[in-house]
């Protein structure tokens, strides 16, 4: 199996564990000294999460305000170390309101895990 065909099926494993809303199995992608860069937040970059434990608990934050959410029709870049998935985010917002946007996450590759997720989304 090719470095590309193993980046694939850790970005789609990933993707999949999130629409599973299974924090074992997404966070068992990403690495220990991993980093979530959110679509928001008052850093330009976005709010700031570092560390297993505190990816988790935002991750876990998203799914609990969003029980339906999900990342739809994932579509995998790689290019080496660096790698984008698109999507389409669907969910129901606390208001009974729905969200239907697209958007995409910006990864940073180590030791054949995720290190870095940094999302934009566009707005609703």
């Amino acid at each position: 199996m090719s470095d590309r065909d193993s980046t694939w099926q850790l970005l789609e494993g990933f993707a999949q564990a999130f629409n599973r809303h299974d924090l074992d199995g997404v966070m068992s992608r990403m690495t220990d000294d991993c980093v979530f860069l959110a679509s928001g937040g008052p850093e330009p970059a976005g709010q700031r999460f570092e560390g297993q434990a505190a990816v988790r608990a935002a991750f876990a934050k998203v799914i609990a305000d969003l029980p339906d959410v999900q990342w739809n029709n994932p579509v995998h870049t790689i290019d080496g170390d660096q790698a984008v998935t698109e999507w389409r985010f669907t969910c129901t917002n606390p208001d009974g309101s729905k969200r239907d946007v697209e958007g995409l996450d910006v990864f940073r590759l180590k030791d054949g895990k995720i290190w870095t997720k940094s999302t934009f989304r566009k707005q609703s």
